[in-house]
């Protein structure tokens, strides 16, 4: 994906860590929600409230999901699943650029 189209952008960034990790959110005519963002290098630990869908779209990072025991690495053009209700780990070791898509149960 390169582009949206016919959607509508809230202005106001999200703003976790210290403004180390931003997103937007981007609405679509269906009422479907994503999020842009940026993480710059470093460790998070993210929870979430639905099932997600990360797109990476550039940069590389290493992903620890719940029930895993080892870190996962991914690049730009990869993606990785989330469950809701859950927390996860990131380790950006390159700036990276996401898609994140909210699941339906």
């Amino acid at each position: 994906m390169e582009k949206f189209e016919n959607v509508a952008v809230t202005v106001k960034a999200n703003v976790y860590f210290n403004g180390q990790v931003t997103s937007r959110a981007v609405t679509f005519a269906d009422g479907s929600t994503k999020t842009l963002g940026i993480m710059q290098p470093g460790e998070y630990e993210f929870g979430t409230a639905e099932a997600e869908l990360m797109e990476i779209t550039a940069g590389k990072l290493q992903v620890l999901l719940p029930n895993e025991t080892e870190w996962r690495a991914v690049v730009g053009g990869e993606s990785f699943n989330v469950p809701a209700n859950v927390k996860f780990k990131v380790k950006v070791e390159e700036l990276a650029d996401y898609v994140c898509s909210y699941l339906a149960d």
